[in-house]
């Protein structure tokens, strides 16, 4: 029998686009979608060994304050649960290394990479290579934005998938390697599994407002390097249906948003016998 498939939205602190996450996941197919607030983990009420796909949705983490995520991250880190027998992040740890997915949206792509779950170069979980700042211009980006994908990447989230054309809504988006080493690496690795990408798609997008942000080389997205941890600025959740699009009254659309594919890709990985 296929697998039962069991999957977990994190909440709390500022999350804002859960629902909409969740959703997907139902969509996608998962047998079960639980919304959870980090509260919950922390008192010991669930605990991530129970699922399969953890989703980091977007939002304003505390406020943004110390820098997009990174006070989340700080508390994922160095709280202990309830009964004082773990870190919080002993959990995440475990999640990773029995080979489960993670999805990180927008802020939660943020603290991902703050809390050193990507890119995690040969499997080095906790340390931080790189960061999301400041966006170039200087203020809050809510547009739409076309996205090539790089079909060399391990990513599972991407699997089958050429472009898309997604929303951004961030403020610290710029994707920064920490050194010139760190995007090269990501680069031969297949790990920039998403690019910001000019409207025909035909290469990455180094100038605004293609590029949102002022990311390096275009990035919108990376994966680790088995494709299973996968952190992404724009939101795929916000184009599940056709109403979702910005011209949806103007064009001939298909009635599922591009956004569903990349949960649907998790889902069904999942169920399969690579998981």
């Amino acid at each position: 029998m296929p697998r039962k498939v069991k999957s977990i939205v994190l909440t709390g602190n500022g999350t804002n686009c859960e629902r909409e996450m969740a959703h997907a996941c139902r969509m996608a197919g998962s047998d079960v979608v639980d919304i959870v607030y980090m509260s919950d983990l922390l008192y010991g009420e669930k605990r991530l060994d129970d699922y399969h796909f953890l989703n980091l949705p977007g939002g304003f983490l505390d406020g943004d304050d110390l820098g997009s995520a990174k006070a989340n991250a700080n508390r994922i880190l160095h709280a202990g649960v309830r009964e004082g027998k773990e870190k919080l992040y002993d959990q995440f740890l475990r999640f990773i290394r029995a080979g489960k997915l993670v999805l990180g949206i927008c802020n939660g792509f943020q603290l991902m990479v703050k809390l050193g779950l990507l890119p995690a170069f040969g499997g080095s979980y906790g340390r931080q290579t790189a960061t999301l700042s400041f966006n170039d211009s200087g203020r809050f980006e809510d547009r739409w934005v076309h996205l090539k994908m790089n079909e060399s990447s391990p990513c599972i989230f991407t699997r089958g998938l050429k472009g898309m054309y997604l929303p951004v809504r961030h403020g610290e988006g710029k994707f920064m390697a920490g050194d010139a080493a760190v995007l090269k690496r990501l680069q031969k690795k297949g790990q920039v599994a998403v690019r910001y990408s000019r409207p025909d798609y035909s290469g990455p997008a180094e100038s605004y407002p293609e590029n949102p942000n002022g990311s390096e080389d275009g990035i919108a997205g990376i994966c680790n390097e088995d494709g299973r941890l996968f952190g992404m600025m724009p939101h795929p959740e916000a184009y599940l249906h056709r109403t979702n699009h910005p011209r949806w009254t103007r064009e001939d659309l298909p009635e599922e948003g591009m956004g569903a594919v990349i949960f649907r890709n998790a889902v069904e990985f999942i169920r399969s016998k690579e998981f």
